[in-house]
């Protein structure tokens, strides 16, 4: 608008016949093509430019959270969801030019808190005084460029930033990260847990390589799956118990370097835990699988 670039959100509705459970498979319809529905539109007039909006994690899809420069925007889609009302809002204060370029809504808690980033700043908020409970000052050396909670354990979230690194923290104790992993060679735009097994941890960056890491010793089973002891006999009891003895081991499971430009995206399918997509700048969609042979030795 008038040379200068706005960055804006709105709500749209996906067709009936594209919406998960309906039968009719993608080709049938190829001839015609759907159509979104433009439900509204998430007025920023007032609040500047949109970095990114998210959903509520559970709940009934009627509220929406958007960071616009500085300020975090609750919004409610009215019943008739044509309508977003900004339920309520805050604004991030400080010296300087303050912007977000990213957040991240918890999936526990009852849904009531979120994080956000700033520069090299980690913020906690609570979503129902909009106040901030927890702030990670320079959680990163440089930007930091995305967030994702653990889905099985409440108080853990990861970031990644410009520095090249991969950092988990516990957010009841902010002072160190639990882990930090430097795998990359430049900015890491993304960080994402597995929605399963949260052990599965995917990066993508602008070194053009996406890597599949497993953080067993931070996940909510470090030891794999607890076994019943009525159900091991003598010599397998044995064996567990030296199972158990053993360090855990965090490790690079695989380095895929399919892509020949920066990594913008990486994301895991929400139907398929062993199935994961990443996107680069020059347009290269790429779908992967976690390795089979880490799969089964998860699984069993």
């Amino acid at each position: 608008s008038d040379t200068k670039v706005m960055t804006c959100a709105a709500v749209w509705r996906m067709p009936k016949e594209l919406e998960s459970g309906s039968h009719e498979s993608p080709d049938d319809s190829s001839s015609n093509t759907q159509t979104l529905e433009l439900l509204c539109h998430l007025d920023n007039t007032a609040h500047g430019n949109m970095a990114c909006v998210m959903w509520e994690p559970m709940g009934d899809g009627k509220k929406i959270i958007s960071l616009a420069d500085n300020n975090i925007l609750l919004w409610d889609l009215q019943e008739s969801s044509d309508k977003a009302v900004l339920s309520s809002s805050t604004a991030l204060e400080g010296k300087g030019q303050l912007k977000f370029t990213s957040g991240r809504w918890s999936p526990h808690h009852n849904c009531t808190q979120i994080a956000t980033a700033n520069d090299t700043t980690v913020r906690g908020w609570d979503t129902r005084s909009m106040r901030q409970i927890y702030c990670i000052e320079n959680a990163h050396g440089q930007l930091v460029r995305d967030l994702d909670f653990n889905p099985n354990k409440q108080y853990y979230l990861a970031s990644c930033g410009d520095d090249c690194k991969v950092k988990f923290w516990d957010t009841r104790n902010v002072t160190e990260p639990v882990k930090t992993l430097e795998e990359h060679s430049h900015w890491v735009w993304n960080v994402r847990y597995n929605h399963s097994h949260d052990q599965l941890i995917l990066t993508g960056s602008s070194d053009s390589r996406v890597i599949l890491s497993n953080m067993v010793s931070i996940s909510s089973e470090p030891f794999g799956h607890m076994v019943d002891d009525d159900e091991l006999s003598d010599q397998e009891d044995q064996h567990q118990e030296e199972k158990i003895k053993e360090p855990l081991q965090d490790s690079v499971i695989a380095t895929y370097e399919e892509h020949e430009d920066s990594v913008y995206a990486v994301e895991w399918s929400s139907a398929d835990p062993w199935l994961f997509a990443s996107l680069s700048y020059d347009g290269r969609l790429v779908i992967n699988r976690v390795p089979r042979a880490l799969k089964y030795h998860i699984l069993l």
